[in-house]
């Protein structure tokens, strides 16, 4: 746990109204890349192959195949750049600073060129209000690598807690991954039950899409950086379906509330942020808001959760 006097730098102040520019200009970008390893990546169930991940510079694509070759891109959030690397060993690195995001999507589509990589992509963002596809779009052009890099030490921290708390499940779960769409840092846990069809209807996104992630029932949580629905970064936790009871569920820490609007638990980071336990209070909610949905589903939790493990350490079976 780290000290007081060092919890600002490890949790550091994220507010929205603060980046909300470089916020909507950055989800674009990660939504070039996130759509580069989508053109290149054999479907994998509920869009897993579409993530990007969180590592010690920012967020990358991992390895993307191209025929017989592979490459990657990774945003480096403490240099402010985009990287791609091919396996031949050639790079190209593309500047991460105020400019519009036609112009990045065009030094983007022309790096790969330059690495022979032929590569066309969809350029129509995806659930976001009134898209603007990207070679056009010069309305969004704010970077501010402060609040980029802040951005990039808050998905370190939860990426971490996160990880942990996908431990104490031995059922399906997913990986620890972003969501460039969504914009959000989640894991999922699945009971192993089918769900009913999903409804779809999210903005910019194909419903056949949204069906295939949630053809199954899960207990999803993550991180998220607030949009103007809601205007602060925040943790959130659902289930699908919702399942009766769940909304009037008892979860942790006391700042935790359902939101109807948006059909999940919520607990502003802030409360995280300034904790005396930053990472025992965001897993108390993680465990509470898990525990409230797979009671009210009746889950066979005894086949599915395990202690959480511990480095070196095997579990025992």
């Amino acid at each position: 746990m780290p000290r007081s006097s060092d919890r600002g730098n490890v949790w550091p102040e994220l507010a929205y109204a603060d980046w909300q520019d470089t916020l909507a200009t950055l989800h674009l970008w990660t939504e070039i890349a996130g759509k580069i390893r989508l053109a290149q990546t054999p479907w994998l169930n509920h869009s897993w192959h579409v993530t990007l991940y969180v590592t010690p510079r920012g967020l990358n694509t991992s390895t993307i195949p191209y025929g017989h070759r592979s490459f990657q891109l990774e945003f480096d959030f403490q240099r402010h750049v985009l990287s791609i690397s091919a396996d031949h060993g050639a790079y190209r690195e593309i500047g991460l600073y105020s400019r519009p995001v036609a112009e990045f999507y065009a030094d983007v589509m022309k790096g790969l060129s330059g690495l022979g990589l032929d590569i066309r992509i969809d350029d129509l963002p995806n659930e976001v209000a009134n898209p603007i596809p990207f070679g056009e779009d010069r309305a969004h052009t704010a970077y501010d690598p402060v609040y980029a890099h802040r951005f990039w030490q808050v998905l370190s921290q939860v990426d971490r807690v996160l990880y942990t708390f996908r431990t104490g499940f031995i059922g399906k779960c997913s990986p620890v991954h972003f969501f460039w769409g969504g914009f959000d840092l989640a894991v999922t846990r699945f009971s192993g039950r089918r769900a009913p069809m999903h409804p779809g209807g999210v903005p910019n996104l194909p419903d056949a899409v949204t069906r295939e992630a949630y053809s199954h029932e899960v207990s999803s949580a993550g991180f998220w950086p607030g949009d103007e629905r809601l205007p602060q970064p925040s943790f959130y936790s659902y289930a699908y379906p919702e399942p009766p009871g769940f909304a009037a569920a008892a979860v942790e820490p006391a700042e935790a509330y359902y939101n109807k609007e948006l059909g999940e638990f919520i607990l502003p980071y802030d409360a995280v942020r300034t904790a005396e336990d930053p990472d025992a209070t965001l897993l108390a909610f993680l465990m509470s808001t898990y525990e409230a949905a797979a009671t009210c589903a009746n889950w066979d939790r005894g086949a599915l959760e395990v202690p959480m493990g511990r480095p070196g350490i095997t579990r025992a079976v």
